[in-house]
């Protein structure tokens, strides 16, 4: 006689052991045509799994974030089977549940097409239509081997003989269509309401590039057409926004395979570059931090000692000179401990920060690449505070408070926050993890802030909170992180005077705002559809003459202009007015200021904005006023 506990307290008793679903059915019926799966004892389960003792239960439908998962696992294998429909002679391997979506891998003769995805799409809605029921069983290891190898699946049959002998596995059919999978699936197929296949990309087996290439089918699927419409719609915006895109019509950077993953950056964008360096400059000076310099070129032995070698190994460029083996730096940490052990330090020096704008290089796999979000050649915001460990809680607290100011000047005030911790290869012991993992959790703790723990992702060296930016189309960015390290500083013989006069160890921590520069400014192009807010923008204000005898007054406009410290640009071209103001207007200068003979006689200038509004007419004392007022205020 089970008794089911339900999310609300209350409980349910039953003569026999029960299914999920029977539980929905006793709740209601529309909770039974909701029900996607339950999670008996925290463990996601089919809805036909039968309960046989006291549990708690709670039911899944379309509005739980597992539900969503269980639908993108369940469509998967929806695709598999329409393939299998569509062209028999396809072999089916792998297809997870990824980020908005799922894949699946296939072997066929032959490359898919677009017209081959669209057949696909259909049998896919037929089976949906057909209200096929999804059923699990359990199989022995050499069961399901025979089972697939008598299917003539043999990727299949691959993948299951990697699995130890004396484990069960479980099928799910659903119609003529039998795939291994640890499931939960969602009761039958009418379950899966909205989706669409996307594209088709090539991989290898099993992630080797010695093995066969495969052909791999991506998919994106959504609780309702509602959801999968936002859903095609933000990627049709990013599509407009994407960075790569916009840097090359904005002239503000390009990218080329004589250096791949470095930027070549033009005026314009480094004009952004140095705007966001001297602002990240001047909040770290106000801060207490130190602004140092290090080599790009460190002895191997360090990178060693340091532990980055064996970690970053494959990842680190090197070259050699004099017999010896040098590494073109990859981080700054292990360089400002160096900066560091020049001269006792004691308890009373600490805390001690210490910033380097430092440019690293790391051999990303060319595959990655990606514009400015992922370069081989960066520079981030890097900084590392030494101090004792009383002071870790006052400084991490410190940090979070300037990051969040930080990020709020960029027009982001959506911050994620998730802390890592101990990753399973790493340096140092147990008890060490254990009192760092604590600090930073209570720190975050003592701020009030809510957060999702991340087991196993910390750095090798210590555990990390990491703060992600949700921008205008909801996409997440990773890009402040605080690192508490007690190893580094003891491997690299750091130590200072405490007050008992004995030498210690100081506590590292490493921590960045923006993180990538590169990449903070690539998120922001994308953020702002390439039209920056003014304090950003390359070029605020272009000065627009109607006809040459407007030239003199238009040239002092201009002059006045650029002697106040604004950015601004001149166009006397002999071109129609509507033809420059096009111009200029595609190239998201934020004003353009119109002078003609109305202008040209009050001694004023008519302001334009870059959405096409007309602000009517300003004095230039009074327009600069309220320029450098809008730079002021940034974007609040």
């Amino acid at each position: 006689m089970p008794v089911i506990t339900l999310p609300d307290g209350s409980k349910r008793e039953f003569d026999d052991a029960v299914t999920v679903m029977a539980v929905a059915k006793s709740i209601g019926s529309g909770l039974a045509k909701a029900t996607l799966a339950g999670k008996v004892n925290d463990e996601l389960v089919d809805a036909s799994t039968l309960i046989t003792a006291d549990s708690a239960l709670q039911i899944i439908t379309a509005k739980d974030d597992e539900g969503l998962e269980v639908i993108r696992h369940s469509s998967a294998h929806l695709l598999a089977q329409a393939v299998k429909r569509v062209f028999p002679d396809a072999q089916v391997t792998i297809g997870p549940v990824i980020d908005n979506g799922f894949y699946y891998d296939f072997s066929y003769e032959r490359p898919f097409t677009p017209e081959d995805l669209k057949k696909i799409e259909k049998e896919m809605q037929r089976l949906v239509k057909a209200n096929l029921p999804i059923t699990r069983s359990v199989v022995t290891r050499d069961e399901a081997v025979t089972f697939f190898r008598d299917l003539g699946e043999a990727y299949k049959a691959e993948i299951i003989e990697s699995i130890p002998a004396d484990q069960d596995l479980s099928l799910y059919t659903q119609g003529d269509f039998t795939d291994l999978c640890r499931g939960p699936h969602v009761p039958s197929t009418s379950k899966i309401k909205a989706f669409k296949l996307m594209k088709i990309a090539g991989a290898y087996w099993r992630g080797n590039s010695e093995n066969e290439m495969l052909q791999r089918i991506y998919g994106t699927a959504w609780n309702d057409k509602q959801e999968l419409a936002d859903y095609l719609h933000r990627l049709e915006e990013a599509e407009k926004r994407d960075h790569r895109k916009l840097g090359k019509a904005l002239n503000f950077f390009h990218t080329q395979e004589e250096a791949p993953g470095m930027v070549f950056w033009h005026e314009k964008g480094w004009t952004i570059y140095q705007q966001v360096e001297q602002y990240i400059r001047e909040k770290l000076r106000v801060s207490g931090y130190g602004e140092v310099r290090t080599p790009q070129l460190v002895d191997r032995s360090l990178w060693e000692k340091s532990g980055h070698w064996d970690k970053f190994g494959d990842m680190i460029f090197t070259t050699h000179s004099d017999h010896r083996d040098f590494a073109i730096k990859p981080m700054n940490c292990p360089c400002h401990v160096q900066i560091y052990n020049q001269g006792l330090k004691s308890y009373k020096d600490l805390p001690l920060r210490m910033a380097e704008f430092g440019s690293c290089h790391r051999n990303e796999p060319s595959g990655t690449l990606h514009g400015l979000m992922r370069v081989r050649n960066f520079v981030q915001d890097d900084a590392h505070i030494f101090c004792t460990e009383e002071q870790i809680q006052e400084e991490v607290s410190t940090f979070i408070d300037l990051l969040f100011d930080v990020y709020k000047d960029f027009g982001f005030t959506d911050v994620l926050i998730k802390l890592s911790t101990r990753p399973e290869k790493r340096v140092g012991a147990d008890e060490v993890w254990d009192k760092a993992e604590s600090a930073l959790e209570l720190a975050l703790n003592n701020k009030g802030l809510d957060w999702e723990l991340q087991p196993g992702e910390g750095a090798f060296y210590g555990p990390k909170i990491e703060f992600s930016l949700k921008d205008c189309l909801e996409r997440v960015w990773q890009c402040g992180t605080i690192q508490v390290d007690f190893s580094m500083p003891g491997r690299l013989e750091a130590t200072y005077i405490a007050e008992d006069g004995s030498k210690q160890a100081p506590v590292m921590l490493h921590r960045a705002i923006l993180g990538s520069l590169e990449r903070f400014i690539g998120i922001l192009i994308e953020q702002h559809a390439g039209t920056m807010p003014l304090w950003l923008s390359p070029e605020q204000v272009v000065v627009i003459n109607i006809a040459s005898r407007h030239d003199e007054y238009a040239q002092k406009v201009y002059t006045e202009l650029e002697k106040q410290g604004l950015r601004v640009k001149i166009d006397l071209r002999n071109e129609k007015i509507g033809f420059k103001i096009r111009e200029h207007s595609m190239q998201r200068i934020p004003y353009l200021l119109i002078i003609g003979d109305k202008e040209l006689e009050e001694k004023t200038v008519t302001v334009r904005s870059q959405k096409g509004d007309d602000l009517g007419s300003f004095t230039i004392d009074d327009l600069v006023i309220r320029l450098q007022d809008e730079i002021k205020q940034r974007n609040k």
